[in-house]
């Protein structure tokens, strides 16, 4: 598979480099250039096919002019010792877990698999290369638990002033680990600037192999696709009716990739969305891209420190405009809604619910009111465990579930007793030291 840039439809890479080099120099963001038939590997599946195998299988179908079907299996056999979890709650109605990885976060999937991917192509160059990324928390304990005994990765995080959880002595850099945590006296914002600033720097960049872990890189944002197959491997004898995925946007990681699988001879029929202030309705109730009225021409460029993967969006509708409407349900929720929502999943199904997962929830509860003629069913995406959502579950359903203890650990406060940093110049120093 080669990939091409949202910005110049002209270039073409290869999967090694749009990883290792995550930003193309015109602004955009790389996306698929190829649509891939993934058919005989997606129906094929069935309750019995592992997350890895069926991940070894889809990696070797993306990236076989690179890798040998050997290669893919191994990436994605070490990537993935987790897997997400799919529960039936009633004839049409199924839960999609993506939070039994290490930290309770759906993002363990995509660091994993990026963490083994970076790292074969790394062995293979003879390279290293360098992550330089904001955390406010979660991806750092995600990172570190991904680079543990890594030998060609480093990852310099980027933390707010006693913001860093979830690393242990082993893991920093100065101790022998993979994990450089440095921390800025100032705003999350701050962080953005500083990281933001030295992305903006091509030659520095490459000269010291940065890349993120964050979704701006396609080696993030592609396995994400994973779910969806998976998701369809447990369900397709259980439902003979169309299918819906009901998900909270986030960045619209999920939903870019969601898209892909469907690109990839995915059976589904749809994405039920709480609409934003990017994704919203329009006044006719068709969805829209409200960035859209800006030609990609006249935008800044593509955030390699906080992405927004809109911009991919648009990539897979500007071909057919009108065909979003028959993939994208957006619906407009309020406090109340999310709050009824989490009741109801928990009187109902004995299911906890975060903010996100209520949302999406509520919205699925509007689409089958609009809907209420032809049967389908629904997967309910939740992305992190409601064990870290305490407050929210607790306010709505009075109680809250058990946090595993791996997920316990990655909340732990780390004191690094370090002199802050408060400028690119002191940042790039310290990456040059790696």
């Amino acid at each position: 598979m080669k990939f091409t840039s949202t910005r110049n439809k002209s270039l073409s890479v290869g999967f090694s480099q749009a990883v290792l080099n995550c930003m193309p120099d015109d602004g955009g963001l790389y996306v698929p250039f190829e649509t891939e038939d993934l058919r005989r590997w997606i129906l094929y599946t069935d309750e019995n096919t592992s997350f890895s195998s069926l991940a070894g299988s889809l990696t070797s179908a993306f990236i076989k002019d690179e890798f040998s079907p050997i290669i893919c299996e191994t990436i994605a056999t070490r990537a993935f010792p987790f897997s997400p979890e799919i529960k039936q709650l009633d004839e049409n109605l199924f839960l999609l877990e993506l939070f039994h990885g290490p930290t309770g976060i759906h993002r363990d999937f995509g660091i994993s698999f990026l963490v083994s991917c970076l790292e074969t192509i790394l062995q293979l160059k003879g390279e290293k290369a360098a992550f330089l990324d904001v955390s406010t928390g979660e991806l750092g304990a995600s990172l570190a638990y991904a680079l543990r005994g890594k030998k060609n990765i480093r990852a310099v995080l980027v933390y707010p002033k006693r913001t860093v959880t979830g690393l242990s002595d082993e893991d920093f850099y100065w101790n022998g680990g993979n994990i450089y945590p440095v921390e800025v006296d100032g705003t999350e914002k701050d962080c953005h600037d500083i990281v933001r600033d030295i992305f903006a720097e091509k030659q520095f960049v490459l000269k010291n192999a940065l890349t993120v872990a964050n979704t701006a890189n396609i080696g993030r944002l592609l396995p994400q696709a994973f779910f969806y197959p998976f998701a369809f491997s447990r369900i397709k004898n259980k439902v003979n009716s169309s299918i819906f995925y009901a998900l909270a946007p986030g960045n619209y990681s999920n939903v870019a990739a969601g898209l892909y699988a469907w690109q990839f001879a995915l059976p589904l029929n749809g994405f039920i969305l709480p609409a934003t202030d990017s994704l919203t309705i329009d006044p006719v109730g068709n969805p829209i891209l409200l960035d859209s009225v800006v030609p990609l021409a006249k935008r800044i460029a593509a955030d390699p420190s906080e992405p927004l993967n809109i911009e991919r969006l648009e990539d897979i509708f500007s071909a057919n405009s009108l065909m979003m409407k028959h993939f994208i349900y957006p619906y407009a929720i309020s406090d109340d809604d999310v709050n009824d929502a989490a009741k109801e999943l928990f009187l109902k199904y004995k299911v906890y619910a975060d903010r996100h997962t209520a949302r999406a929830y509520a919205a699925s509860v509007l689409h089958e009111k609009v809907n209420s003629g032809e049967p389908y069913a629904t997967v309910l995406v939740a992305r992190d465990s409601p064990s870290l959502s305490e407050e929210f579950v607790r306010h709505t359903v009075g109680e809250v579930p058990e946090m595993r203890e791996s997920v316990r650990n990655s909340l732990k406060a780390v004191d690094l007793n370090r002199k802050c940093v408060s400028s690119p110049e002191e940042l790039k120093r310290i990456i040059e030291t790696l």
